[in-house]
């Protein structure tokens, strides 16, 4: 068996165990494929934490108390190597749950909910050395009724997987096809950073590279966009508008962009540098600062061109950067509800 093919199998028992989540069963089948020194890289609040138990513990444990039933859905399972040969494994899907206590002090709405994931493993000799990953807190939020920030100008739904149902991408791996949709999104990016420092949106050659049927699914609190203007006009205009700059700081940011059949991906931690400038962005006024961004993203080609695209951002992260702690703004704007202590604002 290929390397690439090798290294999905040996995930499948951890997605596994956490389909009929058991928490103990987790950590088992967590130690069974990560090195003893691993290093888990996760959306703000959790941050970096080294070791299975004590991710487990300080990650998990609290999620499988909120959401007793919870149950993990992979619809993207992806592998190969980066440029650098790096051996990466990518999984996209949704954590759902009924939610039946207070989860980081979102309140509990005792119904189904749903968190999107983005997981991305290092592999090195058979064993994670590393993972990155963000999940979709902001949305736990909105499902809640308790929304800390501003509107969103995309369209807020459940992100659904891909449209031809064939994330769990088959082996044995084709190198050749995943280098091509590696490349495709490479040469992407690089004429997106074209505007508009070296001309208007004709630079970006956007329809060269994006299917006209194209869905942008960015992550909550940004929203969805259909098409080439949708995506234009709920994310790329706003954030550039806000953030002219991005693009500028490349040799201090680090991506890891790997391919595997028709899906492309990339991880960075962090993989963007920019300053919220001019009119600001998402509500956030101007701070001049510069910030660092974690965007990690999944494509999907379809007749040579982008038709989907998954994006999570740890939007908390960004804004407790600039000092905006949305955690305490949650438990301010939910305080008087049913279960929270009115003094702290916290679960009780």
């Amino acid at each position: 068996m290929d390397r690439q093919s090798h290294h999905k199998e040996l995930i499948a028992p951890l997605r596994a165990a956490m389909y009929d989540f058991d928490l103990e069963a987790v950590r088992a089948a967590f130690h069974a494929i990560c090195a003893p020194d691993v290093v888990f890289r996760l959306a703000y609040p959790f941050e970096s934490i080294q070791g299975v138990d004590a991710y487990v513990d300080a990650v998990y444990a609290p999620l499988n108390a909120g959401w007793p039933d919870l149950e993990r859905r992979d619809w993207i399972v992806m592998a190969g190597p980066t440029p650098e040969g790096a051996d990466w494994v990518g999984c996209g899907g949704t954590y759902v749950g009924t939610f039946a206590a207070p989860w980081l002090d979102i309140p509990a709405t005792g119904h189904l909910a749903h968190m999107r994931f983005h997981e991305f493993y290092r592999f090195e000799d058979g064993k994670i050395t590393e993972m990155q990953a963000l999940w979709d807190i902001p949305e736990v939020m909105m499902q809640a009724g308790a929304w800390p920030m501003a509107p969103s100008l995309g369209r807020e739904w459940h992100v659904p997987g891909p449209s031809h149902c064939d994330g769990h991408v088959p082996g044995p791996y084709d190198a050749a096809a995943g280098a091509t949709s590696c490349q495709h999104i490479i040469d992407m990016l690089e004429h997106l950073k074209r505007h508009p420092s070296q001309g208007g949106p004709e630079v970006m050659e956007m329809e060269r590279f994006w299917h006209p049927r194209m869905t942008w699914y960015g992550p909550a609190g940004i929203g969805t966009g259909r098409g080439i203007a949708g995506f234009r006009n709920w994310h790329q205009i706003p954030f550039l508008n806000g953030m002219p700059d991005r693009g500028q700081y490349v040799d201090e940011i680090e991506y890891h962009f790997f391919g595997d059949g028709p899906y492309a991906a990339v991880t960075g931690w962090p993989d963007m540098y920019q300053s919220i400038t001019h009119g600001g962005w998402l509500g956030i006024a101007p701070t001049g600062k510069k910030i660092e961004m974690r965007s990690l993203d999944f494509w999907r080609m379809e007749a040579g061109r982008i038709r989907e695209n998954w994006v999570l951002v740890d939007l908390l992260h960004m804004y407790d950067q600039i000092g905006v702690d949305v955690l305490a703004r949650l438990r301010e704007f939910n305080k008087a509800r049913a279960g929270f202590d009115p003094e702290t604002g916290r679960a009780q």
